[in-house]
């Protein structure tokens, strides 16, 4: 066993403008009964990484400061819990562990073994770190929130980016339509992920072109949501990942009256417009989930889906990777590499 207690992690001191991120000496987790020790090879960025320490979502996500930043990772179990039955010391893990109040970007993690999944026997620990909240993302919304049935049209906008690359793939796999949007230099690149329609948003407004879809994956804040009703049929729905929140969402997180109200007003505008044209509107947070995870693995190892990764920063340069991320022109995914 390893005698050090401690480990290093990249954490933000405080919420709001001056979150103080940086690399910080932490006590090395303690394990519980249905959780693994990982030794964390590689870990992937998502948006959500460079918006927890704004404070965007300070009421709903529970953090004890200062707090590790980083939800995806793959490595391999050094430990595990009394209580772990599908995982052994020596397994290669890929994980999710969003909103489970620990950080991926640190030499090690505890993950839940409902969280945990092998990682797929063809990708290297980079690739697998990239694809949990994506993945978990595109496969909870898809298939649960939509119920995307072969032959249907879907929307998913920004389709070079992180969740845009993943999603494509995995409507195509579900036999839909899949229409997005990009720069004219990524055009070819799209359409080789499977995007059936792909309008170049510098040149063409998509509300104006597409028409008669079923669904929505809303991944680009601001009026592009509100836009998408516009394209849909009557019965069609919108699925966000972006917001606006929504009382749905409050309840579901336990979240108390006020907040209920808060997100409820949030969200009223959009959900007015949806109701006049007889659209759904849910606002979808990612929910960590090894059985899920393990069902992309087995598309992943058949090469149904493929990982795409932009670029890969070393573990000290994970601060440099969360800036170069949120200048938002990633070609698929960013990741940290522990391995150097």
């Amino acid at each position: 066993m390893h005698n050090s207690t401690t480990m290093n992690a990249l954490t933000f001191q405080r919420y709001g403008k001056s979150p103080e991120i940086g690399f910080s000496k932490i006590r090395r987790p303690s394990l519980q009964p249905d959780e693994l020790m990982v030794k964390v090879y590689a870990a992937g960025l998502n948006p959500i990484d460079n918006l927890i320490p704004s404070g965007t979502f300070k009421p709903v996500l529970h953090f004890k400061l200062p707090a590790t930043l980083g939800s995806d990772l793959a490595g391999v179990v050094t430990a595990v819990g009394s209580q772990v039955s599908r995982f052994k010391p020596g397994d290669a893990v890929y994980a999710s562990i969003f909103d489970l109040g620990t950080g991926a970007i640190a030499e090690y993690a505890v993950v839940p073994e409902h969280a945990a999944a092998l990682k797929p026997a063809n990708l290297d620990f980079v690739q697998a770190a990239a694809m949990p909240m994506v993945g978990l993302t595109s496969w909870q919304v898809l298939t649960e929130r939509l119920q995307l049935q072969p032959e249907q049209k879907v929307f998913i906008p920004a389709g070079s980016g992180g969740i845009g690359s993943f999603a494509i793939q995995l409507a195509k796999v579900l036999g839909a339509k899949v229409a997005t949007t990009t720069s004219s230099g990524n055009i070819d690149w799209v359409r080789s992920l499977g995007a059936d329609e792909i309008i170049d948003y510098k040149q063409h407004d998509f509300a104006q072109i597409l028409r008669d879809y079923d669904a929505v994956l809303a991944t680009v804040k601001g009026d592009n949501v509100e836009k998408s009703i516009g394209i849909l049929r009557p019965g069609g729905k919108i699925v966000s990942i972006v917001g606006p929140l929504d009382a749905g969402f409050a309840r579901a997180k336990g979240l108390n009256v006020v907040l209920r109200w808060v997100f409820g007003l949030m969200s009223l505008g959009i959900l007015r417009r949806a109701r006049q044209r007889n659209i759904g509107y849910d606002f979808h947070f990612v929910r960590p989930d090894g059985r899920q995870l393990a069902a992309i693995g087995q598309l992943l190892e058949v090469e149904k889906i493929k990982p795409v990764i932009d670029k890969v920063f070393p573990f000290a340069e994970a601060k440099t990777a969360l800036t170069y991320l949120a200048q938002g022109r990633a070609k698929g995914k960013v990741v940290i590499s522990m391995l150097g």
